[in-house]
């Protein structure tokens, strides 16, 4: 390129092109004087000599050439290519390239909550306490945010908690303790718990800010532990097997990503039973007849079946095998809700001996009006089976006349499932 004196600096091609490339993600740049500092007007007058090593060096390394390496406003200066860089343009490059409009140095806020769980009622208390320096989503400058829980893996609409809105805040504060039931032991052992903080808006939709993700086996039974989290973006969704050779440092995660939703089309919500077995009373005494007594209390986070998020859910058990066909019992239907309460109890007339060879078989359905119900999952419970469904069987069977309650996950397939109503 060549100057002449009167002529206004223009820059060539390869000098536009001459820009110093790493790997990472792309910063705003303000000028490209930033990247030449014989054009900025803070450096310090050059002379237009066309043999000058700047020329050199931009032509021969945009044309492929063995130079020392690629233009940058640093390397230019500390090697006395082609000028000087004065403090001044120094210090106004960084500010550029480290500014807040950058998305990398943008700050998205910090978070503030408490988790609690409790082992006796297998509930898990998550307290909203405030949020701060939130990034501005509105024309105002400042946002209507609110929080999103969720339960990870899981069925996804089920168990999903919202707080309330605070409007025009970039500070808010909730003080909302927001409760999961039913969370097993083995639930605060593989699940996480993900934090949303969106901006609610009333005419468009919704617009996300920040999440984090914690994991529940931080947080010990009975004891309070308060978080204090910046905000992150969301990790990257795609599968593995469609992303470019830059996305492959995280296809480990991404796996992991991949069979934790394989796992959560499993999990059709949780059901809280009450198993009793009591020994049929002596001739002249007088009490509660013998055999089994069988008590669906609740059920909780069930998947939605119906078009508007929610279900219709009862429950069927069977005791099988069921020669007779006299062992269905059903509880009422409890209309648009994904968390039930049914509180009834069911009776088998049956001696011990006669229990151990038999199977509870317990389902969840969605009663649609003029067609065929939906399954939305179940448990078997036996001596045949494994897990939370043969501990809590046994326990039955051992400690006659007590009470014993428990959780199960119910899943979307099992063994015996062809019974109809």
């Amino acid at each position: 390129m060549t100057v002449r004196k009167g002529k206004k600096l223009t820059i060539s091609i390869q000098e536009h092109m001459a820009i110093d490339v790493c790997p990472g993600p792309i910063r705003p740049i303000r000028q490209i004087s930033a990247y030449f500092p014989r054009l900025s007007p803070t450096a310090e007058p050059i002379s237009p000599n066309p043999a000058s090593p700047l020329a050199l060096s931009a032509g021969v390394g945009a044309s492929g050439g063995t130079s020392a390496g690629l233009l940058s406003p640093l390397q230019a200066g500390a090697r006395g290519e082609g000028g000087t860089l004065s403090a001044a343009s120094s210090i106004e490059t960084s500010v550029d390239i480290c500014s807040s409009d950058s998305d990398d140095s943008t700050a998205l806020g910090t978070l503030e909550f408490e988790l609690r769980y409790e082992r006796a009622t297998s509930s898990l208390y998550c307290t909203i306490i405030r949020a701060k320096g939130l990034k501005p989503m509105d024309f105002n400058g400042l946002a209507d945010p609110y929080v999103k829980l969720h339960l990870l893996p899981g069925a996804c609409k089920a168990n999903k908690l919202k707080t309330k809105t605070v409007r025009n805040s970039l500070n808010p504060v909730w003080n909302e303790t927001l409760t999961y039931i039913g969370i097993t032991e083995e639930d605060m052992l593989r699940k996480t718990l993900r934090l949303s903080v969106c901006d609610e808006d009333k005419l468009t939709h919704n617009e996300f800010i920040g999440e984090s993700r914690v994991a529940l086996r931080r947080v010990k039974p009975d004891q309070t532990k308060r978080f204090y989290i910046c905000l992150e973006h969301p990790p990257p969704l795609p599968s593995p097997t469609a992303m470019g050779a830059a996305l492959r440092g995280i296809s480990c995660y991404l796996r992991e990503w991949e069979n934790e939703q394989l796992t959560s089309l499993e999990e059709r919500g949780r059901l809280l039973l009450s198993l009793q077995f009591l020994i049929p009373p002596a001739e002249g005494e007088e009490g509660r007849r013998g055999g089994l007594y069988v008590g669906v209390l609740r059920c909780a986070h069930l998947a939605a079946m119906d078009v508007n998020g929610f279900s219709d859910p009862y429950v069927k058990i069977y005791l099988k095998p069921d020669v007779k066909k006299k062992s269905k019992h059903k509880t009422a239907v409890i209309k648009k809700t994904l968390n039930p309460e049914f509180n009834e109890e069911f009776f088998y007339e049956i001696s011990l001996s006669e229990l151990v060879h038999k199977t509870l078989e317990v389902t969840v359905w969605d009663y649609d009006l003029g067609r065929s119900n939906d399954f939305i999952g179940g448990v078997c419970l036996s001596c045949h089976v494994q897990g939370d469904a043969l501990r809590h069987w046994m326990d039955c069977l051992r400690n006659k006349g007590q009470r014993v309650e428990r959780w199960h996950i119910l899943v979307n397939e099992l063994p015996q499932t062809t019974c109809h109503d």
